[in-house]
């Protein structure tokens, strides 16, 4: 199935508000296709009935990027605690708790941190969205198998180009460094993540922003 507008997605996302049973969302993509722009959209649109964990706040910190020598290719697939994110996904996905606290990843200061995001146990809908969702590897496929449906994200890929190195320049990097950065580790990654969207219940494609 292809969704092309944001109004037929609100309304596809509604019902899984409304039930009785918590509904988990995924919301995939490769880097700069627009994966937390429609995530914050349904959240603004459903308020309190839905809330954003992202796979991001699952990030290795700095300092273990460095032991393991991976900091040079941050954001690749091996850079996330991926037994960390199922291990909340499950907690969620059966809420037995009051609460739940769910990291989030600060790009400001480029760390995870943890505990910021609370989902209370009456939330009907948890959207997660990060790159890996339907990745085959290791641990991820424990991702797919929690979440009961999953949208993939397709963007021209000239804008979604332009739109990570204006991402990574607005966090600091100088505009031929951050190039230089998108073209190497963010399309690798981004391949691994397009090799994996035939695993989608629904596939994105919006008009170009």
């Amino acid at each position: 199935m292809v969704i092309r507008s944001i109004e037929e997605l609100l309304a596809r996302a509604q019902p899984y508000a409304s039930g009785r049973r918590r509904f988990m969302l995924g919301v995939t993509g490769p880097p700069g296709a627009g994966k937390s722009t429609l995530a914050g959209l349904l959240a603004a649109h459903l308020g309190d009935r839905a809330r954003i964990v992202g796979m991001d706040g699952f990030h290795l910190a700095q300092s273990e990027l460095e032991r393991l020598a991976r900091a040079d290719r941050k954001g690749a697939i091996d850079t996330f605690d991926v037994a960390g994110y199922v291990a909340l996904l499950r907690r969620l996905r059966d809420p037995g708790e009051r609460v739940v606290y769910a990291p989030l990843f600060r790009r400001d200061l480029e760390e995870p941190v943890g505990s910021a995001v609370p989902v209370a146990r009456d939330v009907p809908l948890v959207v997660t969205e990060g790159n890996y969702l339907l990745a085959e590897q290791d641990g991820w496929p424990n991702v797919r198998e929690l979440l009961d449906e999953v949208w993939y994200v397709r963007t021209p890929e000239e804008t979604r180009l332009r739109r990570l190195i204006a991402r990574h320049v607005a966090y600091g990097k100088e505009p031929e460094a951050a190039r230089a950065w998108v073209m190497r580790s963010d399309q690798r990654n981004a391949e691994l993540v397009e090799a994996t969207r035939h695993r989608a219940d629904v596939m994105v494609e919006l008009a170009e922003g």
